[in-house]
């Protein structure tokens, strides 16, 4: 896995066309329809639309930095499902899951040998 360079052919996000002119337009993309639209027509100077030339490459789709991926678990049963997959997935606890199973989770997953993602989330003490 560590010869393939993860390489993301655009890092900004897609912007609705007129989104900044307009607070009621949000910035969420939305592919233009309009008859004389000139981001449709690919008009030199306006804003590029998402296509399929965008995409990552297969190999190195849905990875993390770090070269694993991710795998979200809401039980201490579904740890287990990653025994023989410590190499190539990394545990993400789900955000509905609460503190006490949190750390019986994340004990599991160090039994295992597995990355957790998301560690600290929702355990810092209060002061």
């Amino acid at each position: 896995m560590g010869a393939v360079r993860i390489i993301k052919k655009r890092g900004k996000v897609f912007k609705r066309h007129q989104s900044d002119r307009w607070d009621r337009v949000k910035t969420n993309w939305r592919k233009p329809r309009g008859i004389d639209n000139r981001v449709r027509r690919r008009f030199k100077g306006s804003l590029p639309m998402p296509k399929i030339g965008y995409g990552s490459d297969k190999r190195t789709r849905f990875l993390m930095p770090d070269g694993l991926r991710r795998y979200l678990v809401k039980d201490v049963q579904s740890v287990d499902v990653l025994l023989m997959h410590n190499k190539d997935y990394g545990v993400e606890i789900a955000r509905t899951v609460g503190g006490r199973k949190r750390l019986q989770i994340i004990e599991r997953a160090k039994a295992l040998g597995l990355k957790v993602v998301n560690p600290r989330a929702k355990l810092r003490t209060e002061e």
